[in-house]
């Protein structure tokens, strides 16, 4: 796949919006035709007390926002809710802990390796996001049964000195090369509703565009914007900007799962069906997505229901139709 350059993906988000509509659902429909979408549970593993100042996070200990510090949850507190999960038909278990990454010789790096070999075990991709992690701790996660690691860039490498300073661009850029080094899956994408400009997200996609291989899931969260952060204030972005981004990364990458993550508590439901149809074919489910709301989950699948779309099997492949 050839990437493309931010020209190219300015053309394509700037052209009238039926038209990226139209080109990004026949994307879509080349490439994943079942009508597919997958469902994700995502939950908090180690809640709160971490020590980055990322603007948009309610659980750095530099904010007040009513978030406690917890410690890390056991593989026997864990795998009775990824089977729950598995019950209620999710088919990836993600799982996040609130850190700056993976020290050496940790033993609750241990403890999480055990988990992911057990909800592996399970038969549900695993994905974990662990903050910066080094080649060896990537190849200990392969081993262990991961699927894919969640490394989010977040924005562009020029926007990204204003949401957060305890680590930099590059330092997720590398952690990412770790991943992909030890053959695990990269979950990478980023947020938008931050103040950044328009240029700022097609460049996260252009940048998205450079790995080798590209992400094999992108996701695309709008801003929850939580009390005690520094981005409190944000508004919410406007719904067409949301589906602007997604049909572009539709187009960007055809391959890919495009995931609708955080802040579909604040669209309608009419909202997330033209996210849809732009080309989104993944979400989280249940009522919680680490520290923020989440639509409820039967009412997930009721949307899903009524939009014609079901759930996804466990480690799909994409699917090119054929030319008539």
């Amino acid at each position: 796949m050839v990437s493309l350059p931010l020209e190219s993906l300015q053309s394509l988000y700037h052209q009238p919006l039926f038209d990226l509509i139209e080109q990004a659902r026949a994307t879509y429909k080349k490439h994943w035709p079942a009508h597919e979408v997958q469902l994700c549970k995502l939950l908090s593993i180690k809640t709160g007390g971490c020590s980055e100042d990322c603007g948009y996070c309610a659980q750095s200990s530099r904010y007040k926002t009513g978030i406690e510090s917890e410690k890390l949850l056991t593989p026997s507190q864990i795998l009775p809710l990824a089977r729950e999960a598995k019950a209620e038909g999710a088919t990836r278990f993600c799982m996040g802990a609130a850190w700056k990454g993976v020290r050496d010789n940790d033993p609750r790096f241990d403890s999480i390796l055990e988990t992911v070999r057990q909800v592996n075990d399970l038969g549900l991709e695993v994905c974990v996001t662990l903050g910066q992690l080094s080649q060896n701790s990537a190849h200990q996660l392969k081993a262990a049964g991961l699927s894919a690691y969640n490394h989010n860039i977040d924005t562009s490498p020029e926007y990204y000195s204003k949401i957060v300073s305890t680590h930099s661009f590059q330092d997720r850029l590398d952690t990412i090369a770790h991943v992909q080094r030890a053959g695990i899956s990269v979950c990478s994408g980023g947020i938008i509703g931050m103040g950044e400009s328009i240029d700022d997200r097609l460049r996260m996609l252009e940048v998205l565009g450079t790995l080798n291989p590209p992400p094999e899931s992108i996701p695309i969260n709008c801003l929850m914007a939580m009390p005690g952060t520094p981005m409190q204030e944000q508004t919410p972005i406007e719904i067409f900007e949301l589906v602007r981004l997604i049909a572009t990364a539709r187009l960007a990458f055809p391959n890919a799962k495009v995931r609708l993550s955080a802040g579909r508590t604040h669209l309608t439901r009419e909202g997330q069906a033209l996210c849809f149809l732009a080309g989104a074919n993944a979400i989280f489910f249940g009522d919680k997505l680490l520290t923020a709301a989440n639509p409820d989950r039967n009412a997930d699948l009721e949307l899903l229901h009524s939009l014609g779309l079901k759930g996804q099997a466990p480690r799909p492949e994409p699917q090119t139709v054929p030319a008539a």
